[in-house]
């Protein structure tokens, strides 16, 4: 049956319950390939049908509300439906739509942005950030890093420096160069990944990876040291760079101890490689600064972004390029043969500007330091107690908890038990997104989250723990 004219136009519905449900799901089988999908389970089940949002919860095609716990895909920071950014579209789209950044051509709002992302950023041991790359997205900002990279060493005289090292269960993107640095094992598995001179060591992940009994100060600085081993493994000579998240974030929000990061900094330095800091999720405030390096106080060279830059409404990317890369680049490089159609789309940086701005307004990221982010700490801390968390951790406005089949012990479930996804489908029952990455329940909320809103989030998360443990043990699977 032909289903294409059963569709409101969007201008038409007002309102979420005015769709047809199955109508949609219908559609969407038959033409939507969705991202990281499992198609046929996918036209099994139907897919969820989101269809409006107000602050920080959307509405499906039933009329159901549901408290965004994720902002979308980590992006949401100033929350939905805000009209400044709307308007800033419009205007934009109405004045200049589009014009290319190539051919010795420029736009106001790039500019713009350009210059008011290099106020942003902080100056961290004395390096700058005064230039800007823009994409539409982090995957291809995490392409245009490797482009960059081995660029910067080909004009230093030193090709052989090719080799980038990431770390397992770390997430860069999904184009063949952003899933290449990635770590993901499903990833790799397809495609013949990850492309040449890309290498991994472990994540920093004490639950996981600690000794018995080992501290966190003490492991942040052993899981430090396997960035050094991997480099005089492969010959300091033939290093490019060392790319990681602040806090990786898809790969379940894993929180690096105290002591990390300083050692990777000495490092890098020992060793002359740059170092790239993958802010995609962690910039914009959403661990309490504007940048997330300043937190954690290393000095990267270059620093991947996108989501919260425009709060998800129009997709932009882009690399923040410090002095030490764009020096060689601009003096020694002549042309860059290395660009985007969409590099520096006008409507998508005036939304950026007009976000920022509106962040800068509410002190939204003094809001997420100083107030909001340590209540969510203190409120997500009391889930150390529930008998199905071994750990619950957060850092700014993202958090993570791991599910557990015997909290004395820390031992994990089978993989078949699907905890996670079992604690997921309670989420989306009780009106709440909460994501499973494996058997960690992560979270990373609108920054426009109030502490009462915090609250009602609270609430829901131990209502979906206990449904979930109820579940497990009625079919035998927990004490």
């Amino acid at each position: 049956m032909n289903t294409s004219t059963l569709i409101a136009p969007p201008a038409l519905v007002r309102r979420a319950e005015q769709q047809d449900t199955k109508s949609i799901q219908a559609q969407d089988s038959a033409h939507f390939i969705h991202p990281f999908t499992d198609h046929a389970g996918l036209a099994e089940r139907g897919a969820r049908v989101i269809t409006r949002a107000d602050d920080i919860y959307v509405w499906d095609s039933e009329g159901k509300k549901i408290l965004d716990a994720m902002s979308g895909l980590w992006c949401v920071n100033a929350g939905y439906g805000r009209k400044e950014l709307a308007d800033a579209a419009y205007q934009q789209t109405m004045t200049l739509p589009f014009y290319n950044s190539f051919f010795n051509t420029t736009n106001v709002p790039a500019v713009q942005l350009a210059t008011k992302l290099a106020s942003l950023a902080p100056q961290v041991g004395g390096r700058k950030f005064e230039h800007v790359f823009f994409s539409s997205s982090g995957s291809e900002s995490n392409d245009t890093n490797v482009r960059m990279v081995r660029r910067y060493w080909d004009l230093l005289g030193q090709p052989q420096r090719k080799v980038i090292i990431s770390r397992h269960n770390a997430y860069h993107g999904s184009t063949m160069a952003g899933a290449s640095l990635g770590g993901m094992s499903g990833m790799h598995a397809q495609g013949d990944l990850p492309i040449p001179d890309i290498v991994h060591i472990e994540q920093p992940h004490h639950f996981e990876n600690a000794r018995p009994g080992e501290s966190q100060a003490d492991f942040g600085v052993r899981a430090a040291r396997w960035l050094e081993e991997k480099i005089l493994s492969i010959g300091a000579d033939k290093v490019a760079a060392f790319i990681a998240e602040p806090v990786q974030g898809a790969g379940g929000v894993i929180i690096p101890p105290a002591t990390y990061w300083p050692e990777i900094q000495r490092i890098v330095d020992q060793y002359g490689i740059l170092l790239i800091s993958d802010e995609v999720i962690c910039a914009f405030g959403r661990l309490g600064h504007w940048f997330a390096y300043e937190k954690f106080g290393y000095r990267p060279d270059l620093i991947t972004f996108a989501k919260g830059v425009t709060s998800g409404y129009i997709p932009l990317g882009g690399v923040m390029v410090g002095d030490r890369v764009a020096q060689v680049l601009i003096e020694k490089g002549g042309e860059f043969n290395h660009g985007y159609t969409y590099s520096g789309h006008p409507v998508a940086c005036a939304v950026a500007l007009a976000n920022i701005e509106l962040m800068e307004r509410e002190k939204l990221v003094e809001r997420v330091k100083n107030d909001t982010g340590p209540y969510l700490a203190e409120r997500f801390e009391e889930l150390n107690h529930h008998p199905l968390v071994g750990a619950a951790e957060t850092c700014g406005f993202v958090a993570g908890l791991v599910l557990v089949k015997n909290k004395a012990t820390k031992k994990l479930f089978d993989e078949s038990v699907s905890a996670g996804m079992r604690c997921r489908a309670h989420c989306f029952k009780n009106g709440l997104i909460m994501r499973a990455v494996g058997d960690r329940m992560i979270i990373a909320p609108p920054l426009v989250m109030t502490r009462a809103q915090i609250d009602e989030m609270m609430d829901l998360i131990h209502l979906c723990l206990d449904a979930t443990v109820d579940e497990l043990r009625a079919e035998g699977l927990l004490a």
